[in-house]
């Protein structure tokens, strides 16, 4: 039996707040979290004591020893002192979790204003503690012994693609330099370098593999970051100086062993964008103005672009090296930097997603505005297209 068409949340983006990706100075998860707390509530033009809830996304798993980081944020925005704030986690896809979280709450009418914030710092960890880190969004029953960590179980993703439509090494090179080009508008950007493709394309003692067939330049980056947003009801938004409305969004899961699964087709991706269309009254993505999605490693942008429905099942590499997902194609991809460029400080990465689909809605995203930017959609992806989010957003 088909799943139900759910409604459209009616709640509304309202504020927002973005720290540089990268290696931060912040200590601790505390400073990335103040750096953007009382900024977004500031954004938004209100104060923070009209704030009636908190939502904090934080990966976690040994990035930090503070495995209780719902309260942080009091001590750089202590007005929000007995308001009730709860911590999020779901892999990769933390910060959009939250902020589901905070459209739950809204729906439910339990308050008009939700904050979300999502943080991680994670270049004070060693590189081997990293990998070891990023396995726990694995299955470690069988997948935990798979040669170069999380990056070695995407290759394996990689491996399987190209033994079933062909060698895609081009396709990959064009998606890193596609993004790293995107990346350069992006003063958030951790990695603000065109790269070019023939960089990308060619193994080199700077772009050594990481996980065969995967070379440095298709791997995100480690990094530290926080990002964070005002959310509120449909009706208090008409009150706002500006708002970005929700038409859409959506979660599906997935198994987690990618053994379960036919791992090259992206089957929980491909139906969380088939609801979110539904639920956003749209035919098919190139109803989107552009898209942010979660590029982790560029087969997983490769794949997404199938999944999305901008290619059919085996030629997703049309979509890139044919230029439709280039700032000035069919369906701009990225325009960001993505992941790939932009970095990937985990709790934050879906909600700085939902921040610069904001600010191109709004026509406030500087050197990254899009020409067209009439209506955004965003998937942001836990673990190997495990817990899978995607939002349809566009101007109130």
């Amino acid at each position: 039996m088909p799943e139900p068409t759910m409604a459209a949340p009616e709640a509304c983006i309202v504020g927002w707040a973005h720290s540089p990706f990268g290696k931060s100075e912040e200590p601790d998860l505390e400073g990335l979290l103040a750096r953007v707390g009382r900024a977004a509530i500031e954004d938004a033009g209100i104060s923070p004591a009209e704030i009636d809830a908190g939502f904090v996304g934080v990966f976690g798993e040994g990035f930090t020893n503070q495995g209780f980081p719902s309260s942080l944020v009091l001590q750089s925005v202590p007005e929000l002192r007995f308001k009730p704030i709860t911590r999020f986690e779901n892999a990769c896809a933390t910060g959009t979790a939250a902020i589901h979280g905070a459209l739950d709450f809204l729906a439910a009418k339990r308050g008009r204003f939700a904050l979300v914030l999502g943080a991680e710092k994670m270049t004070a960890t060693p590189g081997a503690q990293i990998g070891e880190i990023l396995l726990n969004a694995s299955y470690r029953k069988t997948e935990q012994d798979i040669q170069g960590g999380f990056a070695g179980v995407f290759a394996r993703i990689a491996e399987s693609y190209f033994q079933r439509h062909g060698d895609q090494s081009d396709a990959l090179a064009a998606i890193a330099a596609k993004n790293h080009k995107n990346g350069v508008d992006n003063p958030w950007a951790q990695m603000r370098k065109d790269l070019g493709f023939a960089f990308c394309r060619a193994e080199s003692e700077k772009n050594p593999f990481v996980a065969p067939p995967l070379k440095r330049t298709d791997c995100s980056l480690v990094s530290d970051g926080a990002a964070a947003l005002v959310l509120t009801d449909a009706e208090t938004a008409r009150t706002m100086q500006k708002a970005v409305r929700f038409r859409a969004a959506v979660q599906v899961n997935d198994f987690l062993p990618i053994a379960s699964r036919d791992i090259t087709r992206f089957e929980g991706p491909r139906e969380a964008w088939k609801r979110a269309l539904d639920q956003a009254g749209l035919k098919d993505v190139t109803d989107l103005s552009f898209v942010e999605t979660h590029d982790c490693f560029t087969i997983a942008e490769l794949i997404e672009y199938e999944a999305m429905g901008l290619t059919p099942e085996g030629q997703g590499a049309r979509a890139v090296l044919e230029g439709w997902t280039a700032a000035d194609g069919r369906l701009p991809v990225n325009r960001s930097g993505g992941l790939k460029s932009k970095g990937h400080p985990i709790g934050a990465t879906g909600i700085s997603m939902h921040v610069l689909t904001a600010m191109q809605l709004t026509g406030t995203a500087g050197a990254m505005q899009l020409p067209k930017a009439d209506i955004g959609g965003i998937f942001n992806m836990g673990g190997a297209a495990v817990a899978n989010y995607v939002s349809v957003l566009e101007r109130a």
